[in-house]
């Protein structure tokens, strides 16, 4: 009898330690890490001149290419975790069909607003890749709070788990292998 492939679903608002946690968790399952973000950076090398705004043509071309991957790599039986900033508007129209071929385990990173904030900024000056992505209209940490607060996360009928990122992970690590694990 063969099992489904799990899909660990990570996702919260920006700042929120998503990235870090998606790839941890790829490496010790043993398993790809599709990211929303990388995926866009990869489109970027290939537009010369590109800028970055909120809705601007590689944005609008990431999303139905970050669901197609997911769906090759599950539908070949592959177990994914995939990530993104996407609210529940977004995930759960891309996710909803992959119910039927995955096992589906949803990570909600939470953090401060003002954590949040800190490592947008940091990234911004840190890595010269965050050009493909419009992080600056987040602007102040006023204008930052007002989304961050307003972050709806993805809400599907799979289990789900809350973890705070603010300063390692809360559950711990080996707690949310067992989470993502416990449908094997």
């Amino acid at each position: 009898m063969r099992t489904l492939p799990t899909l660990v679903v990570v996702s919260g608002p920006s700042g929120a330690g998503k990235t870090t946690l998606a790839h941890l968790l790829a490496r010790r399952i043993g398993c790809p890490a599709i990211c929303r973000d990388e995926i866009k950076e990869g489109m970027v090398h290939a537009v010369g001149g590109f800028t970055a705004t909120p809705s601007d043509e590689l944005t609008l071309r990431t999303l139905p290419t970050f669901f197609k991957v997911l769906q090759l790599l599950l539908a070949a039986g592959v177990t994914t975790v995939a990530e993104a900033a996407f609210q529940d508007r977004l995930w759960r129209p891309g996710l909803q069909p992959l119910i039927a071929i995955a096992d589906i385990r949803v990570v909600h990173c939470q953090v401060a607003a003002q954590r949040a904030f800190d490592r947008i900024q940091r990234r911004q000056e840190e890595d010269l890749i965050r050009r493909a992505h419009a992080d600056a209209y987040l602007g102040d940490l006023q204008t930052h709070a007002v989304g961050h607060h307003g972050f709806q996360p993805v809400r599907l009928d799979v289990p789900e788990i809350e973890v705070d990122t603010s300063d390692g992970y809360r559950p711990g690590l080996d707690e949310i292998l067992a989470f993502v694990n416990a449908g094997r």
